[in-house]
């Protein structure tokens, strides 16, 4: 069966390292700091102005000072800190966040992500995920394989506003964990109970399949 959000949040987070910074996107990737594995310890960078972010609140114990880029109430671990956006982006664009976790509606085939607007409808702007995309050496996308007409939105071209260009490096959907290589997308792992044959009618763009390929763990 396919992944659920928070199934693709936790094989998300086995990507973690210790002591890696780590910058998550609004949707899917806010989830990923509540299940962080056990024995490692990183630290998560909000661009608004936040290192140290925790795990989601409980219900009726938010702060309403302590929001996400995505104006989500969070936590703050000890030894946490609150700085202003132009340092936090100074922190992302000097490359010291080891890796970011972000959203997509569409990513082709040679890395280009498309997650900021759809033309026609209205949009704030752009935000901070245009620094991320071109500063991050490690990006994770985190979506859905298809739309909810059931079209792929892993694709040989975007259709949508690029926000950056050959930057993705791997995206963890909910049927499937692709690498973004030259030649295409790399089928890693699938989802327990689902086929490859699945994944590849659900994949516009090239689909690179070697060997047998194993179901993803998920603890």
């Amino acid at each position: 069966m396919a992944l659920d959000k928070i199934g693709i949040a936790k094989r998300i987070a086995q990507e973690l390292r210790d002591g890696w910074y780590v910058n998550l996107g609004i949707g899917i990737p806010t989830l990923v700091a509540n299940y962080i594995p056990s024995g490692i310890d990183v630290e998560f960078q909000s661009e608004n102005g936040l290192l140290g972010m925790g795990p989601f609140p409980i219900e009726g114990e938010e702060d309403a000072d302590l929001i996400n880029a995505g104006k989500q109430t969070v936590t703050v671990l000890d030894g946490g800190s609150l700085f202003d956006s132009a340092n936090s982006f100074a922190m992302i664009r000097g490359q010291h966040v080891q890796l970011t976790v972000l959203g997509a509606m569409e990513v082709a085939e040679n890395g280009d992500i498309a997650n900021w607007k759809i033309p026609g409808k209205m949009v704030k702007g752009m935000g901070g995920a245009m620094d991320l995309v071109a500063s991050a050496e490690n990006i994770i996308v985190a979506m859905m394989h298809t739309n909810k007409h059931g079209d792929s939105k892993l694709l040989k071209k975007c259709s949508l506003p690029l926000t950056g260009v050959g930057c993705v490096k791997k995206i963890v959907s909910n049927l499937a964990v692709l690498e973004v290589t030259e030649n295409g997308f790399k089928l890693l792992e699938r989802a327990p109970g689902v086929s490859v044959e699945e994944i590849k009618n659900a994949t516009e763009g090239k689909l690179i399949i070697e060997g047998d390929i194993p179901e993803m763990v998920i603890n």
